[in-house]
């Protein structure tokens, strides 16, 4: 079981608080508390994948630190547990994204009810069911390989050696999004984005091409296609990885 996950937030640390986090503790997980500060909020964050807001009498975070969280927990695709009375738990849930929280509990809190919840959650966290899908078609089967490499501890990752291969497995599969070779022989690249553009099923999926080809009229070509972006083939790991990590944020 992973540790460094967790982060309890709220006004000060109560002795609810401190059972809170010692029945965490007790089921495996390490949990740091913060206080309604962005300052002591950054300096805990760590990639966390949890957090759960804590609200004490009517005590709900000040706006500029709820517009932090909001912020935090969609780049780092993290889910909240809220607890505190009805009208606090009601003004969190208007205003955090709904995709954020994953439970909301109303005063008084049940603890093990609560330690269940974060169980649930870790579960679903570590099966991958909180991850982007991404196909990856190409003809190259070393590149495939080397792409699903890099990419399988963040996203979901499925590959397909050509265009209607990709077109037969997105019959029957969703993806977030497609990497999409540009030059491939029978069914090219732009070929496969005219289908996909023309279904009314996958109209709408993003699509990156990558291209092994860097001079200006290839990247033109490539361009003018309209997709959402290409990456040239000679990218680096961490470059592929952030520059995918900057798309989602920015495509939610």
């Amino acid at each position: 079981m992973q540790l460094n996950r967790m982060l309890l937030i709220g006004e000060k640390e109560t002795f609810i608080v401190r059972v809170l986090i010692k029945k965490i503790q007790d089921a495996g997980y390490q949990c740091d508390f913060a206080t309604w500060n962005i300052n002591d909020i950054y300096s805990k964050w760590d990639g966390k994948e949890l957090v759960t807001l804590f609200m004490d009498d009517n005590c709900t975070p000040p706006e500029d630190v709820l517009h932090f969280l909001s912020d935090k927990v969609s780049e780092y695709g993290a889910k909240i547990i809220v607890i505190g009375d009805k009208l606090d738990v009601q003004f969190i849930s208007e205003n955090v994204p709904a995709e954020s929280i994953f439970k909301k509990f109303v005063r008084p809190i049940d603890n093990n009810e609560y330690v269940v919840a974060v169980k649930e959650l870790m579960g679903k966290i570590e099966s991958g069911e909180y991850m982007k899908t991404i196909l990856v078609v190409d003809d190259d089967a070393g590149y495939l390989a080397l792409v699903r490499e890099w990419l399988k501890g963040s996203y979901k990752v499925a590959m397909v050696n050509s265009g209607l291969q990709a077109i037969k497995w997105l019959g029957k599969n969703k993806a977030d999004l497609i990497l999409l070779d540009h030059e491939m022989p029978v069914t090219s690249g732009p070929q496969v984005l005219e289908m996909l553009r023309s279904d009314e099923d996958t109209k709408n999926i993003p699509v990156i091409f990558l291209t092994g080809k860097g001079d200006k009229d290839s990247v033109m070509a490539v361009v003018a296609l309209r997709p959402e972006g290409y990456f040239l083939k000679t990218i680096e790991k961490d470059e592929l990885l952030e520059k995918l990590k900057e798309f989602f944020i920015l495509h939610k």
